[in-house]
């Protein structure tokens, strides 16, 4: 298991966090490639943890999955803006940091053995009832004749 950690990152932890929630459990080339075409200016950063972390395990991107992806807020830059009167309103500028692991994916052995015992399926047949007729209460029949 590798990891990768970028810091004071300028980007709002809750909008990063959408993001993140996305890759957890992917594979990291898969992860890599639906983040390439997203529109967040989050999936940059975090497609960039996710590379980093490969590399640093040494590992190939097919080979890992993304195990956690987490974003946790940082320090907030907090600036002022002037308003009306002399008075001003402060303007909060939030940071994260965003910390991926990665590890390598793990092929259970039940699985192996039920794919190799997998046989084809039969087919099934189909039967297809006909619709039910509409009956004609002589009620209905009697009332519009009479009238």
């Amino acid at each position: 298991m590798s990891k990768a950690l970028i810091k004071f990152i300028r980007l709002s932890p809750t909008k990063a966090r959408l993001i993140a929630r996305e890759v957890q459990g992917m594979n990291a080339e898969l992860a890599m490639a639906s983040l390439k075409f997203m529109p967040n200016k989050g999936a940059k950063y975090i497609a960039n943890a996710i590379s980093s972390a490969v590399a640093n395990g040494g590992f190939e991107a097919n080979e890992v999955v993304v195990k956690s992806c987490r974003v946790d807020a940082a320090a907030v830059l907090k600036r002022f803006r002037p308003r009306a009167r002399g008075s001003a309103s402060r303007i909060r500028k939030p940071t994260s940091h965003i910390l991926v692991e990665v590890a390598k994916a793990e092929v259970k052995a039940e699985e192996k053995k039920t794919v190799a015992k997998k046989a084809p399926a039969a087919k099934k047949t189909t039967t297809t009832k006909a619709p039910a007729k509409k009956t004609t209460s002589t009620k209905k029949a009697t009332a519009k004749k009479e009238s």
